[in-house]
């Protein structure tokens, strides 16, 4: 049977339940809605039963047309829906589906179909059973969906799919599983932009990478395909991962990551912190290159090495993860577990040597014994206060060595 409605082409052969297979006149139902298909089919089942009459009750009878009325099965089911100008928008097959009153198509087994975008393929869409729902401007399918980009080679599985072309927008939601040789990413919900090649996930987002080797977690990811960019407007979590154990940590209240480059630009309150050393650096705004293992700022910076207790701050800084090297400029304050100070223009933190070397302005301060020294570079370890400052602009430089205290 073939079926045309504003657009919509639906081909099938028609078996009632608990009746004999039956074909009807296109022409029959040229005019007629889905909703009364079934009072079209048994009007027909009736005509060609007229002046035959059956031994078994009407009470029975009544039973069994309720069922049949409201049940129907069909098989090699085709919906088909085409614009204003012909192009097709989906086609969807199915080897069987029951029809309901209720719905337009029921259930159907192993459905598999095709949306259109400008008359092309966008995705390509397979399930084992689901529920398939179209009213002509919107397609709807619920059950183990498996929607594929061909173009891509992006895969997205959920439980339901909604696709409407007219806004070029794809729906896929109810635990999102998506997969790609670049990203692979769990939510909620996945929304995706055909034309502009824009995938939006939300709800308990959780996206891994291979290269780099890192895993997000947010409440909300866009990933702009074409550009290989991943962007998060909400808190984000970066995990880095050396031999499958984690590195390094950035966080941020929102973030832009580059796929191509790896790099991640991590902005508001912005945070990486590494294991190895056990340092952490914090900005309004980090450039996070993971695999040249640097994080660099332009903005006001703080370095605090957790083991040492000791905090660096200045106008703007770099750390090279790899070489445990932190640079600092402008406006540089070195501040140990005592209140002890080093200020200066430039600095150089060898974290693994945990010495410090600082350039102009120099000026160091302790507590206890209370000292102060000034000069132009300063080099030493402010934790144990064995700090070698040197001064002047006169051609004798003073040097000036300041002993820590013995303790108990």
């Amino acid at each position: 049977m073939q079926y045309k409605q504003d657009n919509l082409e639906i081909s099938t052969n028609l078996n009632q339940e608990g009746g004999r297979k039956t074909t009807f006149s296109p022409f029959s139902l040229l005019k007629s809605n889905w909703y009364y298909l079934p009072l079209t089919i048994c009007l027909i089942l009736g005509l060609v039963a007229c002046g035959v009459k059956s031994p078994i009750s009407n009470q029975a009878n009544n039973s069994d047309s309720s069922r049949q009325d409201s049940n129907l099965t069909f098989f090699d089911v085709t919906l088909e829906q085409a614009d204003e100008v012909g192009r097709p928008v989906w086609r969807v097959k199915a080897k069987q589906a029951e029809y309901t009153k209720e719905k337009q198509i029921g259930e159907a087994q192993s459905p598999y179909g095709e949306l259109y975008q400008d008359g092309k393929v966008v995705y390509q869409v397979k399930a084992e059973k689901a529920d398939i729902e179209q009213d002509g401007k919107q397609l709807f399918l619920k059950g183990k969906i498996v929607a594929t980009d061909p173009a891509n080679g992006i895969i997205l599985r959920g439980n339901e799919l909604e696709w409407r072309p007219q806004e070029d927008l794809l729906i896929v939601r109810n635990q999102i599983n998506g997969s790609h040789k670049q990203l692979q990413a769990v939510a909620q919900e996945a929304r995706v932009k055909t034309r502009e090649q824009r995938m939006e996930f939300s709800g308990g987002v959780v996206a891994t990478s291979a290269d780099p080797q890192i895993k997000m977690r947010t409440e909300h990811l866009i990933w702009q395909i074409k550009a290989e960019t991943l962007v998060s407007d909400r808190l984000i979590q970066i995990d880095r991962y050396k031999n499958n154990q984690i590195s390094d940590r950035g966080k941020g209240n929102s973030a832009e990551v580059n796929l191509k480059t790896k790099i991640a630009t991590l902005a508001n309150n912005a945070q990486v912190e590494s294991l190895n050393p056990p340092v952490q650096i914090t900005s309004k705004s980090l450039t996070w290159n993971m695999n040249g293992e640097t994080v660099t700022t332009n903005s006001p910076v703080r370095v605090f090495h957790k083991a040492e207790n000791v905090t660096v701050t200045a106008n703007q800084g770099e750390m090279k993860i790899a070489q445990k090297i932190v640079y600092l400029i402008g406006k540089v304050n070195a501040i140990g577990q005592r209140r002890q100070t080093l200020n200066a223009q430039k600095m150089t933190w060898y974290l693994d040597k945990k010495l410090l070397e600082a350039q102009g302005n120099v000026a160091y301060q302790q507590v206890d014994p209370p000292v102060n020294f000034k000069g132009e570079t300063a080099v030493g370890n402010l934790q144990t206060e064995n700090i070698v400052v040197k001064g002047g602009g006169s051609r004798n430089r003073v040097v000036t060595e300041i002993i820590p205290n013995v303790r108990d």
